[in-house]
């Protein structure tokens, strides 16, 4: 990911040596748009019943053209606490606790993890007002997500739960990924007041990639139906507010001497 945005700085670099000076408030304009967001995401499909709702950071790159269509790339890196899965029944004992390699009962703690890549494309129906690059924006995109269960043994003293044993619980699940953005797009008159608040939708149709599942005692075949199906149906929908960024030349002020 770091690579896909290191990348995407260069070539808005580029653009933007080859830019004209423009004014936001007079005319739409083309211009590289950085963007960095919070979103709030409720889980649906095959996602509610492992996960509660979870929060993300998203980086956008893209470039808005003259005719106010709107190309780019997106990275987001999603989180939360709850997690719904049993996970360790056939390492416990009673009373649900894990021992240990001292003796006494582990502190294991679980959290949701994933990311999200992403193509995008849009198309900004602009206002009169504020000015001709505000409006409403529809966005849709094709990319890659991924999401696994997080496992912390404080102290690190589980010898059950290693680092390669780990793999065994954590569900690592991935997959193609489709989503769907529309909310409002503002652009002002001043380089550093922009942002865009609305609201995304995702589906991922994504499977299990581990090969074995320690709960179960077995070897996953993705041809059979059951706890793991070949394809899951990940969604996530909710709310996305970002600062914006857009990168262009400013026209000089007008002097008149008397």
């Amino acid at each position: 990911m770091k690579k896909i945005f290191a990348a995407s700085f260069f070539i808005f670099s580029v653009l933007l040596s080859l830019s004209a000076q423009v004014s936001v408030k007079d005319s739409s304009i083309s211009t590289p748009i950085f963007g960095l967001s919070y979103g709030y995401q409720i889980a649906a499909g095959d996602m509610v019943k492992r996960f509660g709702n979870s929060s993300s950071i998203q980086l956008n790159a893209d470039y808005k053209t003259k005719k106010n269509w709107i190309l780019g790339i997106n990275g987001s890196y999603f989180f939360g606490t709850k997690i719904k899965e049993s996970l360790f029944d056939s390492i416990t004992v009673a009373g649900g606790n894990i021992i240990d390699q001292n003796g006494e009962f582990s502190d294991i703690r679980l959290y949701e993890r994933g990311f999200t890549v992403s193509l995008t494309a849009g198309r900004l129906f602009a206002f009169k007002k504020p000015n001709p690059n505000s409006g409403i924006l529809f966005n849709v995109g094709l990319g890659f997500i991924q999401h696994k269960i997080r496992i912390e043994t404080i102290g690190n003293a589980v010898p059950q739960l290693s680092t390669e044993y780990k793999k065994g619980y954590d569900r690592l699940t991935n997959g193609l990924l489709l989503s769907e953005d529309f909310g409002y797009l503002y652009l002002g008159n001043n380089r550093y007041s922009n942002f865009y608040f609305g609201f995304q939708f995702l589906q991922g149709f994504t499977r299990n990639r581990r090969s074995w599942d320690y709960e179960e005692g077995m070897k996953l075949d993705p041809t059979k139906p059951g706890l793991f199906p070949i394809y899951r149906l990940d969604l996530l929908y909710g709310c996305r507010i970002a600062w914006l960024l857009p990168i262009y030349k400013k026209p000089p002020q007008d002097f008149y001497y008397y």
